[in-house]
């Protein structure tokens, strides 16, 4: 073969790789995938931004609790367009608690059950709303884990279980087809009996998704009781709200707050949407991003048990000019009590 003609296949064959590499590209960027890589240690860790396709596991203990003074912190990580982030090392992690360093002892990046509670609203407001909250709540089943156990509270004048704990998640969906919208809003009697009923769990990982389209206008339960109640449990809180652009009564006006500041005590999130044809994209992120969870384990230093509540912050630790990445997790707990 002539110098010449391998110089044409040479020249070919670089052409079908640099093909082959756009194809990739293109591949990657329709499975809604970003591939970052941070330059940490001496060998750098790839980051990915997870996808409903693209699932991952998770370990045995999500939960955040003091045992044997080791303290569970799960957390994500999600980037600006409110993608949850996986692929980062316990490396790119730093533990504080009360403002001291922890030696992070554990790391786990995988994919394990969780318990989960599902609250839907079914006040009157709520009655043009409810078939879009029934597809919302197929969604999520449909983004989370195939061994995760639910139970469904419907909640008006009062709240109701609708149906127990089952790892049937069909179970939920048809009590759901029955539910019918009448009477007020008793959401915090809703989320306090939520959070009650977890202490019959099998997992670990906790979670309650509450669905709701106003503020609380009938509950006995006080927004003090609940968040007492959610600050001594280990269940995170995902809120989605649908409100109007005008509202009649100060609980409406007060809505998102409420259901900003009970997810953001437990490391959750609230979403609060004006276009309810939204609310399953949202529900179905919810059930992508318990499925993409960090769990960071370390016993504390100093050591106390003196039942008072500890502080909990989590920093990324990356290189500079590295992409925006928001952290969300519970940020604290409450010590054992003294012998």
């Amino acid at each position: 073969m002539s110098a010449h003609v391998r110089t044409i296949f040479f020249r070919l064959f670089l052409c079908s790789l640099l093909v082959l590499a756009v194809e990739r590209v293109f591949a990657q960027a329709s499975a809604d995938e970003v591939h970052i890589t941070p330059r940490v240690a001496a060998q750098p860790q790839q980051v990915e931004i997870a996808s409903a396709a693209y699932p991952k596991s998770y370990g045995d203990n999500g939960v955040i609790r003091t045992s044997v003074n080791l303290v569970l912190v799960p957390v994500t990580i999600t980037d600006d367009l409110n993608r949850p982030v996986v692929g980062l090392d316990q490396q790119n992690f730093q533990v504080f608690e009360n403002k001291h360093p922890q030696e992070i002892k554990n790391f786990s990046s995988e994919d394990t059950p969780v318990s989960i509670g599902i609250l839907v609203d079914t006040s009157g407001s709520m009655s043009y709303k409810l078939d879009r909250a029934r597809e919302a709540i197929r969604q999520f089943c449909d983004a989370s884990n195939s061994q995760d156990e639910f139970f469904l509270i419907t909640f008006a004048d009062e709240p109701r279980l609708a149906t127990d704990f089952t790892t049937h998640s069909e179970d939920v969906i048809n009590d759901l087809l029955t539910a019918r919208s009448k009477g007020q809003t008793s959401l915090l009697d809703a989320i306090y009996m939520g959070v009650k009923k977890m202490r019959n769990a099998h997992y670990a990982r906790k979670a309650l998704l509450v669905l709701s389209d106003g503020g609380d206008n009938h509950s006995r339960f006080t927004e003090h009781d609940v968040k007492s109640a959610i600050r001594e449990s280990d269940v995170s809180v995902y809120a989605v709200g649908t409100y109007e652009n005008w509202v009649s009564t100060q609980e409406e006006l007060l809505g998102p707050d409420l259901m900003r500041s009970l997810a953001g005590i437990t490391g959750g999130q609230a979403y609060s949407l004006t276009n309810v044809s939204e609310m399953p994209m949202v529900t179905k992120n919810i059930g992508i991003r318990l499925r993409h969870q960090y769990l960071l384990a370390y016993s504390p230093q100093p050591a106390q048990r003196d039942g008072k509540w500890r502080k909990i912050s989590i920093k990324l630790r990356l290189p500079k000019k590295f992409p925006f990445l928001r952290v969300e997790a519970r940020p604290g707990y409450y010590a054992a009590g003294g012998e």
